[in-house]
């Protein structure tokens, strides 16, 4: 799946980075009162610094996700359950098993994994030749990120569609399609040709709320190594989890395609929830001390009292 997953993270990237239009490309209905275009990229422009905001969100808040993976799209019922807690190790993710009721399964076992985590926030606090390189590429898959996110700039055109409501708020809707005037610079920003779709934006934080795309034509990945068929799917829900970031709640990817000479297929659903800062490494490394010293005095307490 490791080809597949590439092309998860880019048509994902692309959903949740599309960016404002050129002001030329940006239409509203007539029935909208909208007394200039200006106003509109504003608030476009709004929406991508969020994403910015929150892609570096990532890695100072810890989250539970729920993984569920699907043998077809339609089916009821999962063919597999993951649920991890996820916590930022600096340098990358630590994931975390859980058991289906999101608690720890296994005591002791949840507790090696926390006492990893803590070395690792440890070594990467340090200062040394090999951390430095390690930021280096976590700068750079940042950079990397951020191009991705300002190339959709120009990538697609935006048509208001209308306003529909979530809850007690007000959400803009918008068609999203390929700009035939973009001038692709790599693969990944080639493959925003053949994606389509619509996008919705909270009209009062002006942060993006949802997107849906689908994949219009076949995509390549390398030669003859693997492709992604049309038709293929995505979605991504976004919330405010703390005041001012926005982030996901809910993705699905809905991905049939091919891998050498074998089908591969990808059907997921993700849920993500309670969201908490936990901070850079240095911050981390606290909290994590005192959360392990708080499970050895529990695994404790017991022993103490039949002592007593």
């Amino acid at each position: 799946m490791y080809y597949s997953s590439r092309v998860l993270f880019v048509v994902t990237a692309l959903a949740m980075f599309s960016g404002p239009p050129t002001q030329d490309a940006f239409t509203k209905t007539a029935d909208f009162n909208v007394s200039a275009a200006a106003p509109s990229r504003e608030v476009m422009s709004h929406v991508i610094d969020g994403l910015k905001e929150a892609e570096r969100a990532q890695y100072l808040y810890e989250r539970i996700e729920r993984v569920e993976t699907r043998k077809q799209a339609g089916d009821a019922d999962p063919q597999s359950v993951r649920i991890s807690r996820v916590i930022p190790a600096g340098t990358g993710m630590a994931k975390i098993p859980l058991g289906l009721d999101g608690k720890p399964a296994d005591a002791d076992a949840y507790r090696a994994e926390l006492d990893k985590l803590l070395k690792s926030l440890a070594w990467v606090v340090q200062t040394g030749q090999a951390q430095r390189e390690a930021y280096q590429k976590i700068q750079k898959k940042q950079k990397d990120r951020d191009d991705l996110i300002d190339a959709t700039r120009n990538a697609f055109l935006l048509t208001y569609v209308g306003q529909e409501t979530r809850g007690d708020r007000m959400l803009s809707k918008y068609r999203m399609v390929p700009n035939p005037a973009f001038k692709p610079t790599n693969r990944a920003t080639s493959i925003y040709m053949k994606v389509k779709g619509f996008l919705w934006v909270d009209d009062a934080a002006q942060q993006l709320a949802q997107v849906e795309g689908e994949v219009t034509d076949d995509i390549s990945l390398g030669v003859f190594l693997a492709k992604i068929y049309r038709g293929s799917r995505f979605m991504q829900d976004r919330y405010e989890m703390t005041p001012g970031i926005w982030l996901p709640s809910f993705t699905q990817y809905d991905f049939d395609g091919r891998k050498f000479f074998s089908n591969i297929s990808a059907h997921e659903k993700t849920f993500y929830s309670a969201y908490k800062r936990i901070g850079s490494p240095a911050e981390a490394i606290p909290q994590i001390q005192s959360e392990l010293a708080h499970l050895d005095e529990m695994k404790a307490k017991p022993t103490t009292e039949h002592r007593n």
